[in-house]
């Protein structure tokens, strides 16, 4: 038996993807048994679960959890990740809920809000908030996603595991639709444009990410982007995230020398383009003040609906510190360019 487990590492993937091709000597079995044996902590459940939605695939064909694991077979197998073991406390924080049914939540976080509890933040995340939001009524918020703590937008969470596991197949085949909104300093040659570049771990500093010319490692991870309007020094850009790794836009962008305004991690919050006038100085401390964070937005979202079966799109407002950066920069661009 050969297993090849897709491991993510410290990557902001949600789900778990295994691979088996099946010994030569295998002796008929069903393939939930077979798993069963095979995965590590999985419980039955997780795996029945896998199996209701279409998670579970022989041979690159969805099969039903009777089906008898023959020789040779190749098995694959997307799971989300269970709940973390880490108790989540319910905090009366305010949640921003753009739509809900029985099985997904949709919710536009804000700037300055982490997702999920760890790395020193066991407090005052997404899920303490939605631990308040759902008490007493049994219901557990599962995440399909994650996006940074000091990005904005659109985020996708399940209300079942079941509708989790579904969730977490459209995000392992890449199939749903993000775009995001993203200032970045200096003018872009072209209109629109795509970013090939893996991403991994900067071995000098693991807080960050970096591309990786070699294909054997990293990440593969690819940015659609287009211009939207363009200021001068500085240009809104709209991004279309084919893959989702940490730090994806940011990265890439830095990568062709255009880091989002006022990111910190990659460079963003010096003055990159512009003039060495001290007025023109100040003015750029002032948009960092206006907006002390990343000007990244995750803008829309749209996704295969896991009990429907229909297509449905969610979309946001720009918040306002981002509204009022691209005004002081069109402002600018109208009086100084």
């Amino acid at each position: 038996m050969e297993e090849i487990r897709d491991n993510q590492d410290e990557t902001n993937e949600m789900y778990e993807h295994f691979r088996f091709l099946v010994d030569k000597k295998q002796a008929l079995l069903r393939i939930d048994k077979y798993l069963f044996t095979k995965i590590a902590n999985a419980s039955r459940n997780r795996i029945q679960n896998a199996s209701r939605a279409g998670n579970i695939l022989v041979n690159d064909v969805v099969v039903k959890p009777n089906y008898k694991v023959k020789p040779c077979d190749v098995i694959s197998i997307v799971m989300a990740y269970p709940p973390r073991d880490t108790e989540i406390y319910p905090e009366d924080i305010p949640v921003h809920v753009v739509y809900e049914d029985d099985d997904v939540l949709v919710i536009n976080k804000p700037a300055g809000m982490v997702v999920h509890p760890g790395h020193g933040n066991f407090s005052g995340t997404l899920l303490n908030a939605l631990a308040f939001y759902y008490q007493g009524t049994g219901i557990t918020a599962y995440l399909c996603h994650r996006i940074d703590k000091d990005t904005s937008g659109i985020l996708l969470l399940a209300k079942n595991e079941l509708a989790q596991t579904k969730l977490a197949r459209q995000f392992f085949d890449h199939t749903i639709d993000r775009k995001y909104l993203a200032l970045v300093w200096g003018n872009l040659q072209e209109d629109e444009g795509t970013i090939n570049g893996n991403l991994g771990r900067d071995p000098r500093n693991r807080l960050v990410m970096k591309v990786f010319e070699d294909e054997e490692t990293g990440r593969h991870a690819v940015t659609h982007y287009r211009v939207i309007e363009r200021l001068g020094y500085v240009t809104l850009i709209e991004c279309v995230l084919e893959t989702g790794r940490t730090h994806q836009i940011r990265v890439h962008m830095k990568h062709i020398g255009h880091p989002l305004f006022n990111d910190e991690s990659y460079g963003g919050n010096v003055i990159l383009k512009g003039t060495t006038f001290t007025k023109y100085k100040q003015f750029v401390q002032n948009c960092f003040k206006v907006m002390p964070r990343q000007a990244l937005h995750a803008k829309s979202l749209g996704f295969i609906h896991p009990t429907s079966g229909k297509k449905v799109f969610f979309d946001s407002e720009l918040p306002d510190d981002f509204r009022d950066l691209l005004e002081k920069w069109r402002d600018y661009a109208k009086h100084a360019l």
